[in-house]
């Protein structure tokens, strides 16, 4: 997959990438930074005080996230923020790139719900997202990106 994210920031032309460094993602792409992965984008890592993160957080070409699954009947994504991981990062910049485990994409809602034992404990916010936001309120004119990423890539992982 980091062949792929290179392959992505070289057509997107991403200066920067948002991640979690304490994710098994944000650790692998320190090691591929550390290794010389000159095709990778400059790594951004989100601070616990917004309020001193909120200039840089909206100078952020892209971020990446992991998520909890994916749903094949609608194409959406499963996020499950935590604090490592909050969900303002899959939300502010302006391409959001997602990890989907294979082995996580259900049939539909229902299953990922059945599989995941969602009845035992939530987060205080789960996301459902199946593409970029969009809205047709001013004018009728459809326009992307208004409340979220503009754009939203996803790389399934196998194995």
């Amino acid at each position: 997959w980091i062949e792929q994210l290179e392959a992505i920031a070289k057509e997107k032309q991403l200066g920067n990438l948002l991640i979690a460094p304490e994710t098994t993602y944000g650790k692998t792409l320190q090691d591929a930074w550390s290794e010389g992965g000159e095709e990778l984008p400059a790594p951004k890592t989100y601070g616990e005080n917004i309020e001193a993160f909120k200039s840089e957080l909206f100078d952020t070409d892209a971020a990446l996230t992991t998520t909890l699954g994916a749903i094949a009947e609608n194409g959406a994504l499963i996020l499950w923020p935590t604090p490592q991981e909050p969900r303002l990062i899959s939300l502010v910049p302006p391409i959001h790139i997602a990890l989907v485990d294979a082995h996580n994409i259900y049939c539909n809602f229902a299953d990922a719900l059945t599989a995941g034992n969602w009845k035992a404990g939530m987060p205080t916010n789960a996301l459902l997202i199946s593409g970029p936001s969009k809205t047709a309120d001013i004018e009728l004119t459809l326009a992307f990106g208004v409340h979220g990423p503009r754009q939203v890539l996803v790389l399934v992982l196998e194995g």
